[in-house]
């Protein structure tokens, strides 16, 4: 196939491009910066808000993958323009350009939209896709890890040292990158399933508690580990003095602090993809050893 991308300079993106091209697909992808060549991809020069870039990027497509979008932004603004607007955007340039297949990335906060500024405006942009008239596919990922992945990154790291601090006692359910990535190419090909909305996992029953993530995390490294569960009103505190530290390029924003702090964030099970579709195919053990591996090899670890 022909993929037209969004997001494939960023963690998951990374991953899809590397698994399209490898899979024989050709690429076009979107991206803000000068890229260095690559095999199998070529690149357009552009943003979300670029109607131009976006019209070069879809021509000839059979299907888009949309994955770029905004997870952190210091007001609704910000995710409103990267989350909302550049959605309408995509679904705009596929349509004018006859592009029939649109998957489109999204998030379990979308189901918890009053939660976040961030889940509300992915709810919002999963809205849009569904009214769009397209052969649309959504993907509400949990929380994913695998190499390259700097979000999990400093869990990695606590767990190092034999502590990890989560939010208040809850539950999450995981996926490698490379098994969404092999989901969101299964969901672009031109008999998959359309106008449906999938959660997919590690198919761990029940997802992880936050004490059990804490000790894979550290059994990954031959280490141990336990989990600080640290109360919510303690991680609100930590957001606002992050604001404060470091204004906008705050990590921990009070937006972030809502929705980790959320009891569930496990998948529906009605809503995972058939078998005959996609299953994941890397137990989370083994992803996370392999995760520290690739960390210590960049001497992230």
């Amino acid at each position: 196939m022909k993929l037209a991308i969004t997001g494939g300079t960023g963690f998951v993106g990374a991953r899809l491009l590397a698994l399209a091209v490898e899979a024989g697909h050709d690429v076009t992808a979107l991206t803000r910066r000068s890229q260095n060549e690559r095999r199998g991809v070529t690149w357009v020069q552009g943003s979300l808000d670029n109607r131009p870039a976006l019209k070069r990027l879809v021509e000839g497509a059979d299907a888009v993958i949309h994955v770029a979008g905004v997870i952190s932004a210091p007001d609704a603004a910000g995710f409103e323009a990267g989350n909302v607007a550049g959605t309408l955007s995509v679904l705009a340039s596929a349509t004018a350009a006859g592009v029939h297949r649109l998957v489109h990335v999204s998030t379990l906060a979308a189901r918890e939209s009053g939660l976040s500024l961030y889940g509300a405006s992915k709810a919002k942009a999963e809205e849009l896709v569904m009214s769009s008239g397209l052969d649309w596919a959504i993907v509400r990922p949990p929380a994913v890890y695998g190499p390259g992945d700097r979000e999990t990154l400093e869990l990695f790291k606590a767990a190092r040292l034999g502590l990890v601090p989560l939010p208040p006692a809850g539950r999450l359910s995981l996926l490698h990158a490379d098994d969404l990535s092999r989901l969101l190419l299964a969901l672009a090909e031109p008999d998959a399933p359309a106008k449906i909305l999938y959660e997919p996992d590690d198919g761990r029953e029940g997802g992880w508690s936050h004490r059990e993530f804490a000790a894979a995390l550290a059994t990954a490294q031959d280490r141990r580990a336990v989990a600080l569960s640290v109360p919510a009103a303690i991680i609100r505190l930590g957001a606002r003095i992050d604001r404060l530290v470091r204004r906008n390029g705050a990590k921990l924003t009070p937006d972030r602090a809502a929705y980790f702090c959320h009891p569930d964030w496990t998948v529906d099970p009605a809503r995972r993809p058939p078998a005959d579709l996609w299953s994941p195919a890397i137990d989370t053990p083994a992803g996370l050893e392999d995760t520290v591996s690739w960390y210590e090899r960049q001497g992230w670890l």
